[in-house]
């Protein structure tokens, strides 16, 4: 699994035994396209830009 998803061997221990949690968007994202998960199932951040779902912007007052 660290091969598949370039995280560490200790930190994805950590994760199965509970010690540590998967906070960080940026290693959500590492984790799930590494493990192939299709973007049906992990929503616009795993999609590529241009075919993710853009939010219209508000103005600030």
């Amino acid at each position: 699994m660290a091969l598949l998803t370039s995280l560490s061997q200790p930190f994805l221990s950590m994760l199965e035994s509970g010690q540590r949690r998967l906070t960080n968007i940026d290693r959500i994202i590492v984790l799930l396209d590494g493990l192939e998960a299709p973007a049906e199932l992990t929503g616009p951040m795993l999609l590529p830009a241009q075919l993710a779902p853009t939010l219209p912007l508000q103005a600030v007052s």
